[in-house]
């Protein structure tokens, strides 16, 4: 597709992710890691990206589904010359903190995820009166981790259809 892309383990300081054999331990570690230690983490690889000669420094995009759509999130309002952010079903940042983004925000929800969904109308709200550029998806019938394959959750066409327009919107903010 033409993209440069990694993908940081924020478990790294604890040995990685694959030191565990049980993904609740992961997610415990996660957990109790302070939100500011895994953005230096995502920032880290930012400038990683930056400093290679295969990546245009100034077209740095960022996504992530679940807590790493939560990160995409926080990233987005800590760095700004992110130049798009693509959270899938991740929870809001700080509201008060949305004014610093500066990348162009598409995210990503299904309709039945109502405890993620809940933050929708305050992040919205928030971008608009930051002037964030932005787009907000809901997928009908899909519910949070819809994207995961993997999972009892996964919606094929719904994924299939996220995936379609975070590329258009790479398309349109990375590489224009």
């Amino acid at each position: 597709m033409g993209y440069v892309a990694i993908a940081p383990d924020l478990a790294s300081h604890q040995g990685g992710t694959a030191r565990y054999s049980d993904s609740a331990q992961v997610t415990a570690i996660l957990g109790q890691t302070p939100a500011e230690q895994h953005v230096e983490v995502l920032n880290s690889g930012v400038r990683y990206l930056q400093g290679l000669a295969s990546v245009q420094r100034d077209r740095i995009g960022v996504m992530g589904y679940c807590f790493g759509g939560g990160m995409t999130w926080r990233l987005a309002t800590r760095n700004p010359e992110l130049k798009a952010a693509v959270p899938h079903y991740g929870p809001n940042p700080p509201i008060e903190d949305v004014p610093k983004i500066k990348a162009a925000v598409l995210a990503i929800y299904g309709a039945l995820d109502t405890r993620i969904n809940a933050g929708i109308p305050a992040v919205r709200d928030a971008m608009q009166k930051a002037g964030v550029t932005h787009e907000i998806v809901v997928y009908p019938n899909a519910d949070h981790a819809f994207f995961n394959d993997t999972g009892a959750r996964y919606r094929a066409d719904a994924a299939k259809a996220a995936w379609e327009r975070t590329l258009s919107w790479y398309q349109k903010y990375l590489k224009s």
